[in-house]
């Protein structure tokens, strides 16, 4: 029976996204396009940043630095000697818990002596720049963080539950709160892509400045940093195409 009541649900739930012949109409091509589009994008998104990575961590820089040394060199010129450097595994898990005060390197960044580490372990000094100067749009992503990470996990359940009971009103509603939540999602992608933008400048600006890489390595280093930044700017971009197809299914009711 619970089988039977799922498969009714996921029909009519793809039925209501258009995917069903009856409801599907002239918008099928366009349902299509954007599907397509939403599988796409990360993909090329990924591959770019994860080549482009490649590419340059096989580059060491001239004075022979290491990124964790870099990361120390980029704080204390800052004056956060307060904000550590830790090793974290993975592969560009790199990130700044400004919680801790911690700015934490990948296995593929901290120890690594090429231009694309040092590129990235410069950026994720921004981040901490940022905090410790109080940067508007830091700030204000930092308290999106909570709300976000609600509507992130609950937006998609509050979607399906409207859509089985949309045969009444408090259905309807639901699928108006699950967008209003997805909307939430935009807003911090929206703030984050400055926070984003701003950490590269901040970074690239100071390895020129302080002659930590040589010029014809910064190029180099920022087009790592343009990668990483590009699958920003696809998350957004997916996101916008995901509310524009539910805004198309709450039209075509």
């Amino acid at each position: 029976m619970y089988i039977m009541n799922f498969a009714a649900a996921a029909l009519r739930y793809y039925g209501y996204y258009g995917y069903g012949t009856r409801s599907a109409g002239g918008n099928y091509g366009l349902y299509l396009i954007i599907f397509l589009a939403m599988m796409i994008l990360p993909i090329i998104a990924q591959v770019n940043v994860s080549s482009t990575f490649k590419k340059y961590s096989q580059i060491g820089n001239a004075r022979g630095l290491t990124a964790d040394q870099v990361a120390r060199m980029i704080l204390d010129a800052n004056g956060l000697y307060n904000v550590r450097i830790e090793r974290i595994r993975g592969n560009l898990t790199d990130h700044y818990d400004p919680r801790t005060n911690v700015v934490r390197l990948s296995d593929s960044v901290y120890g690594q002596r090429s231009v694309a580490a040092i590129g990235v372990a410069a950026h994720e000094c921004g981040h901490a720049c940022q905090h410790a100067e109080n940067y508007a749009p830091i700030i204000w992503r930092t308290k999106l963080v909570p709300i976000t990470n609600i509507c992130a996990r609950l937006w998609y359940f509050v979607l399906i539950i409207g859509v089985v009971l949309s045969s009444l009103t408090i259905g309807t509603s639901l699928i108006y709160v699950s967008i209003a939540m997805f909307l939430a999602v935009i807003l911090f992608q929206l703030v984050t892509l400055p926070c984003e933008f701003n950490a590269s400048s901040r970074a690239l600006k100071t390895l020129e400045r302080d002659s930590i890489l040589e010029l014809a390595e910064v190029p180099q280093a920022k087009k790592v940093l343009t990668a990483a930044a590009l699958t920003y700017v696809t998350s957004l971009v997916v996101s916008m195409l995901q509310l524009l197809r539910l805004l198309m299914s709450v039209r075509r009711r």
